[in-house]
């Protein structure tokens, strides 16, 4: 419960309309309280005369009303003086009955419409302060799982900290609203009816308040069962959406291959198992709410027994009893709904830890703003003694990479498949933190730099290339500021993207379908070469840049890559023959290490690793003479 209400202090941030809505809820409450204390007796006391006596009008039913106050024992002195008639207002009440009977209903018709307004209104503005901080929330919670580490997004699944950005800030919502909204509003209630049963008759209304502590210890222990139920629920949910999610993003694959029933019984299992976990919780929200009626309902007929023994033997007034015994019913009546208030507020914190856990998780190392900015890269890429390993693996991905390069090199590593030509290129944008070593541009550490002025410096195509939502002209410029379409026009003609981009309808406006669908592999990859290109990077990172396309299209592409990576730094990652050869050097990896460095024709002549690699997998290796092996 306590990470639930330290979200509630986020509604702070909107204090002038919460101090409207709560003064809204009080005063809609004390309509409640005035018009039922007063109208049922008043019109009792005029029509019947009260006592057996002649009809009163409203100047002498004030006076009674004053010296009532007098004998409420609970009541302040100030609270009492506040309350009281003044004797000018006194005198020009009607003193006649008809009048103070008309007098009454005009009145009573006004504390109707104050008493809509003010619900209205409290309703329309707390339930907009807790819109507003859960969006602020998501958007917080959402920029978390942004600069969370890689490392962890892989240990975990994206499907997780979805779940918590969407869902949980959605359940949590509903709990603030809960207490902010229907809370107050009913306790507010309550509270004035209650006010209204001490006043008629303090002595069984305290009586009354004895089994509050039971229903309280109830509500408590049914409570707790709900908070656990509720937070696997969530967890599984997190669980069902990442199955969903994977299977649809996968779609072509699935259906090619056939597998809908697979991963419709997959998806099955998953969601029976969130109604198991939701399945627990609905005993102990069941019983919540017949629980604590009973108890009310059996502490008002026990009342009732007690008073009507004590009016018969003339010890209570028959007119208090029932309007005493009567504010009670209101009391519970309006206090009826929070158990399924405290209810939605238990299931809300499950959520809040959740949640909560997303905040507290550390950031991902270099966002520091006190971490000075990066100069442009001008000297050396240094790898000095690194050593890596994935969560969870149980062997080193890099193990005592020493490797310098120099600016303006290119570079192209090879390696068999899981050698560490990847991982250890990921390290240059710090994708991720070494276990051992270090990584170096121009002899600064990395760690010691801010990251962001790292990355801006440089451009990453990768095999697997993402494409967002949104126009042709916001994929290429995406992550960069201030371009014109000039400039982007011109990245993709070096990226030879350009001639199918002008054929689209809309051109740069075209839309890009999600997961770039609407474009052919070859056609995405160009527009991510062309996107590397717009950001004039100091050091290029080409992991597989080029194996979407087509021959033709690659030869074209590489004289592009060629002319655009003179005076940057270029790591390359290839199969393709034509793209090793043309390197200043190749560095051969295996099993996480640097197994040789060398241009093509010294490593064929003396490097095992790297004569298996020409013969199985360089593309174009079949083209060269058999003699050079």
């Amino acid at each position: 419960m306590r990470s639930f209400w330290s979200y509630l202090g986020e509604l702070k941030r909107y204090p002038a309309s919460l101090a409207v809505a709560f003064a809204c809820a009080g005063i809609s409450a004390l309509s409640l309280g005035v018009g039922f204390a007063g109208i049922a007796p008043i019109i009792e006391t005029i029509l019947e005369g009260g006592d057996g006596g002649s009809p009163r009008g409203l100047s002498e039913m004030a006076r009674d009303f004053n010296g009532s106050l007098v004998e409420l024992p609970l009541l302040p002195g100030f609270a009492a003086r506040l309350l009281t008639i003044p004797d000018g207002v006194i005198a020009e009440l009607p003193p006649k009955p008809y009048h103070a009977v008309l007098w009454i209903m005009i009145g009573l018709g006004g504390l109707t419409i104050v008493g809509a307004l003010t619900t209205f209104t409290h309703q329309y503005l707390s339930i907009s302060v807790v819109q507003r901080t859960v969006t602020e929330l998501r958007r917080r919670a959402y920029e978390k799982a942004l600069r969370s580490p890689l490392g962890d997004l892989v240990a975990s699944g994206t499907a997780d900290p979805i779940a918590r950005v969407v869902s949980d800030t959605a359940a949590l919502g509903e709990g603030l609203t809960a207490v902010v909204s229907r809370g107050v509003f009913q306790v507010s209630r309550g509270l004035a009816s209650f006010g209204v049963a001490l006043y008629f008759n303090w002595r069984l209304t305290i009586v009354a308040v004895a089994v509050a502590p039971v229903l309280g210890a109830i509500v408590s222990l049914l409570g707790r069962r709900i908070k656990k139920a509720t937070r696997r629920a969530l967890r599984e949910q997190a669980s069902l959406y990442g199955s969903a999610l994977n299977a649809l993003r996968a779609l072509r694959v699935v259906k090619v291959h056939t597998t809908e029933a697979h991963e419709l019984r997959n998806f099955t299992a998953k969601n029976l198992e969130v109604m198991r976990q939701v399945f627990r919780a609905r005993t102990a929200r069941a019983l919540s709410s017949p629980s604590v009626e009973v108890i009310t309902l059996i502490t008002l007929g026990v009342l009732t027994v007690v008073a009507t023994k004590a009016v018969l033997d003339g010890q209570l007034d028959p007119e208090s009893m029932l309007m005493s015994l009567g504010a009670l019913f209101v009391t519970a009546t309006a206090l009826r709904p929070l158990t399924g208030i405290v209810t939605s507020v238990q299931a809300a914190s499950g959520a809040a830890e959740r949640v909560g856990e997303l905040f507290e998780a550390p950031d991902e190392p270099g966002y520091d703003p006190s971490l000075p900015e990066l100069a442009r890269h001008a000297e050396s890429l240094s790898f000095e003694g690194v050593a890596f390993s994935y969560p969870g693996a149980t062997a080193r991905a890099l193990d005592g990479v020493d490797l310098r390069i120099e600016a303006g090199e290119r570079v192209a590593f090879v390696g068999p498949n899981g050698s560490g030509k990847t991982t250890l290129l990921s390290l240059v944008p710090r994708l991720y933190d070494l276990d051992e070593g270090s990584v170096l541009i121009d002899g600064t550490d990395l760690r010691r730099v801010n990251v962001a002025s790292l990355r801006r410096q440089l451009g990453v195509v990768t095999q697997e290339t993402v494409l967002f939502p949104g126009s042709v002209r916001e994929n290429i410029a995406y992550g960069v500021t201030g371009k014109t379409d000039a400039e982007i026009r011109d990245a993709a003609e070096k990226a030879r993207a350009w001639g199918f981009i002008e054929k689209l309808p809309g051109v740069l406006d075209a839309e890009v379908a999600e997961q770039g669908l609407s474009l052919s592999g070859g056609q995405r990859q160009r527009i991510s070469i062309a996107r590397a290109i717009l950001r004039d990077p100091a050091v290029l990172i080409l992991d597989e840049a080029t194996s979407m396309i087509d021959a033709e299209s690659e030869a074209a592409i590489g004289e592009a890559l060629d002319e655009f990576s003179r005076g940057r730094t270029t790591l390359v990652v290839a199969h393709r023959l034509s793209t090793v050869v043309g390197a200043d050097r190749i560095v051969v990896m295996d099993r996480g290490r640097v197994e040789d460095v060398g241009k093509h024709d010294e490593l064929l002549g003396r490097c095992r690793v790297y004569q298996m690699l020409a013969k199985t997998q360089l593309v174009g290796a079949h083209e060269t003479r058999s003699d050079q092996f």
